[in-house]
């Protein structure tokens, strides 16, 4: 567990490395090819700092007002706070802000930077249709990726990729306007050609990379999280059971968005969509539930 919580805060330093020199080659090629001296590239480096300050300090709460949560209260919710209090203690972390979203289908999601700063959220569905081992069970899912750093990790992986997003978009509006920069455009050319062409290419395929990148980290994390959190409560069926009914549950979650998907114990989007495969956020439910009843 610990070599696990180590892990991931390695590789939150390593993911947040490897989006930064993704970013810089993408930003330092667009300038060669389309813009006169370094303005553009100091002008991409401000806006990239301040939106990555702004999602990393304020990404939680910015998550938790996408989804319309609400601050669980003692009066409704006194069940859930203490469930989540004694799974808090039994963990080894502070306890996490509870909320709850409005929804019938059955959900939850932790966010925050670190257990200090954390949130964990259910939606109304799984306070009314689970028993309570499997809320305990979906909880302690929620608690893990909160005690593991997981929501670091993720809200790392999520900023990084809205910023590839935000400026690949600033690039190609840059290029449709303004076209080559003015050397280039007298000075033309079969090689230039070929270095427009793989520019845009790049600064297409940049964010749906990007995007790729950080399903995959939030699928394996899936895994582990399943395994720690029935860890935690010494019962996966709880767990398990949770999940059967999450995946025959028909609810729509009208707050879920595709900037939040991943963050959610599984995929709040029960259509399959196009290239559902290479863009899926969570690992498939079957498996997942065949793992914890082999525990």
């Amino acid at each position: 567990m610990y070599s696990q919580i180590e892990s991931n805060k390695r590789n939150s330093i390593f993911l947040f490395v490897l989006f930064l020199i993704f970013i810089g080659v993408i930003v330092y090629i667009v300038n060669l090819l389309f813009f006169q001296g370094y303005m553009f590239i100091i002008v991409a480096a401000i806006i990239a700092i301040i939106f990555s300050l702004i999602s990393y300090y304020s990404g939680d709460k910015i998550v938790l007002s996408m989804t319309k949560a609400k601050e669980a209260n003692k009066k409704d919710h006194a069940y859930l706070i203490n469930a989540v209090e004694g799974l808090a203690i039994a963990a080894g972390i502070p306890k996490p802000n509870v909320y709850v979203i409005p929804g019938q289908q059955i959900n939850a999601f932790a966010t925050g930077r670190n257990p200090k700063t954390s949130s964990v959220a259910v939606t109304e569905g799984c306070l009314q249709k689970l028993n309570r081992q499997e809320l305990e069970g979906v909880l302690a899912h929620e608690m893990s990726h909160i005690k593991n750093y997981d929501i670091r990790v993720m809200m790392l992986a999520s900023v990084l990729v809205g910023i590839i997003i935000f400026l690949t978009e600033i690039m190609l509006r840059s290029f449709l306007w303004g076209g080559l920069k003015g050397n280039d455009r007298q000075q033309g050319g079969g090689l230039q050609l070929v270095l427009i062409i793989i520019g845009v290419v790049l600064l297409i395929l940049a964010p749906i990379i990007a995007q790729m990148i950080k399903f995959a980290i939030s699928r394996k994390r899936e895994y582990l999280a399943d395994a720690s959190g029935a860890m935690l409560t010494r019962y996966p069926k709880g767990l398990a059971d949770a999940l059967k009914k999450i995946k025959s549950d028909s609810s729509e979650l009208r707050t879920a968005s595709n900037a939040t998907a991943h963050l959610f114990i599984a995929n709040p989007f029960k259509k399959k969509q196009w290239l559902a495969g290479l863009f899926q956020t969570h690992p498939d439910v079957d498996l997942r539930i065949k793992k914890l009843e082999s525990m």
